[in-house]
């Protein structure tokens, strides 16, 4: 079983609605910053100066299951469900206490920038795949 990242935070008022709750959209935010924070965990950026790679993504999906308000801290928990060698797709939950507020995936892909400006997919550099690798879940047989 892969390892799982732990990411806390507390809702700041500007991420809320008129009705208090934290928009949609910021729970992807949310999603995107635990991400950041777990390659920051295991000594890498996911943006390195002077790189011509780049990870956009190919799909994002939360299912909302608790609203979450101003002023709650929560956690996003983060783990690799695979690591291929051009694409990651990463599992989400987001929890405060013990309430699930929401499960989610998120694809991305390792792409370089071409000389023309146009990004074409790449494999996945070994030194970021050997870093992420123990938040990665094991293949199945």
């Amino acid at each position: 079983m892969a390892n799982e990242f732990r990411y806390k935070r507390r809702v700041q008022f500007s991420e809320t609605d008129l009705a208090g709750i934290v928009h949609f959209a910021n729970m992807f935010r949310y999603v995107e910053e635990a991400e950041h924070a777990l390659w920051r965990e295991v000594g890498i950026s996911i943006v390195q100066r002077g790189s011509d790679i780049g990870w956009p993504r190919l799909n994002a999906a939360l299912e909302f299951r608790n609203p979450l308000r101003f002023e709650e801290e929560f956690e996003v928990w983060v783990r690799i469900a695979e690591l291929k060698t051009r694409t990651i797709e990463y599992e989400f939950t987001l929890v405060r206490g013990k309430s699930v507020i929401a499960v989610g995936t998120m694809t991305t892909i390792c792409v370089r920038r071409q000389a023309d400006g146009t990004m074409r997919a790449a494999e996945i550099p070994d030194e970021v795949a050997e870093k992420l690798e123990p938040y990665a879940a094991e293949p199945e047989i």
